[in-house]
């Protein structure tokens, strides 16, 4: 089975591309399973539902959607086997930018958008970083100057990754991407692969339910500003 990792900045268009994606997959004849993680509420399920699919839902709720992910890779695989799956398409939140969610063996594609900010490449983190594929949406709505200049900032923190431009509308560009997964390598189990970087740092009073603020009641892994820091001004 080809495990495909999805994530991306929020609204990004990460379910509309690969809805796109997905329908030439299935005209190909291949068996493909959705599972949507996500912190509080979902409505993208129904959506792939509309495919003919098998369709899982998780909501982390309470817990980092990161963590929450990698607890439970190994029940989404086992799930999607149960289901005679060739492609394992798992679309998860990515809220805090520092979100780790890309896996040895796994294609891991990374959704990021032209609206975002021309510094967001930069500020995104092990999402964009270690992803093998980079999809550029919304690209209709910008200049063709701005969508080079953001293209080569992506092109500086991964030079190493494969870089497409998908409308999440038309599905324009989606024909290229379901190629790509269909290179994919096939992984016989999820259980014992290794995360391609580490998961944000958890596990302080806060997370076991402190809602009092002050360091008296703050305990665990907690981290502090340095004021020291000294941060240029320019007073132009």
């Amino acid at each position: 089975m080809k495990f495909i990792i999805v994530t991306g900045t929020p609204a990004a268009g990460k379910t509309s591309v690969m809805i796109h994606t997905i329908r030439h997959l299935l005209q190909e004849g291949v068996q493909v399973a959705a599972c949507k993680i996500d912190c509080l509420e979902t409505s993208d399920d129904k959506r792939y539902q509309h495919l003919g699919i098998p369709v899982a839902v998780g909501l982390s709720d309470y817990i980092c959607p990161d963590h929450f992910y990698v607890a439970n890779l190994e029940e989404v695989f086992d799930w999607a086997k149960g289901h005679g799956t060739g492609v394992l398409v798992l679309e998860t939140a990515g809220l805090c930018h520092r979100c780790a969610p890309a896996v040895e063996g796994c294609l891991s594609i990374c959704m990021i958008d032209n609206l975002s900010g021309i510094d967001t490449p930069k500020k995104v983190g092990p999402i964009l970083t270690t992803a093998d594929i980079i999809v550029i949406t919304k690209g209709d709505i910008v200049s063709q100057a701005e969508r080079e200049v953001f293209r080569k900032k992506i092109e500086m923190v991964n030079p190493e990754a494969e870089i497409l431009e998908v409308n999440g509308l038309t599905g324009q560009g989606s024909l290229r991407l379901k190629k790509e997964i269909e290179l994919a390598p096939v992984l016989n189990k999820i259980e014992g692969q290794e995360l391609r970087y580490s998961m944000p740092a958890a596990v302080c009073s806060y997370c076991n339910g402190e809602t009092m603020i002050g360091s008296s009641y703050q305990m665990g892994n907690v981290k502090k500003i340095d004021f020291g820091r000294k941060v240029e001004i320019n007073n132009r």
